[in-house]
């Protein structure tokens, strides 16, 4: 589900569920040209205080992103900026619930939400997204 500006109403929430695996763990290091053996080498990882290898903390802030783009407010959707506190770790095998709601909007369409990301009920990352909705009538989808 998508929405514009002239649909959102405050309280509006959405939640999606990510799976975290070694695929999505790897595309991400590739993508971000982040190869920490933190992520990588569980020998190494197991010396740390995570006791063992851990996902990357932007790959869930990935997710939150993700949420905003295609569902809350959805396509169209331009990111102004993001807080993000991480709470906990996030471990290959663990599934991310993002949960995204409208907390404010004002006139001229750039919203605030909050977001929250979990592993089962334990809070991983939480803060606060700002964003331009997306108008009526305005072309989302891909320039041919």
């Amino acid at each position: 589900m998508s929405h514009t500006r002239e649909s959102l109403a405050i309280g509006t929430r959405v939640e999606r569920t990510f799976a975290v695996d070694d695929d999505v763990v790897g595309l991400f290091g590739a993508a971000s040209y982040d190869h920490n053996p933190l992520h990588f080498d569980e020998a190494y990882a197991a010396t740390t205080i995570f006791g063992g290898r851990i996902a990357h903390g932007m790959l869930t802030a990935a997710f939150i992103s993700a949420v905003l783009g295609n569902d809350l407010p959805g396509p169209g959707t331009v990111y102004l900026g993001q807080t993000l506190r991480f709470r906990a770790p996030v471990r290959v095998g663990d599934q991310v619930r993002v949960v995204v709601e409208l907390a404010a909007m004002d006139e001229k369409g750039r919203a605030t939400l909050t977001t929250s990301a979990f592993v089962g009920e334990l809070l991983v990352v939480d803060g606060e997204a700002r964003v331009l909705a997306p108008q009526v009538g305005r072309p989302t989808g891909p320039v041919s």
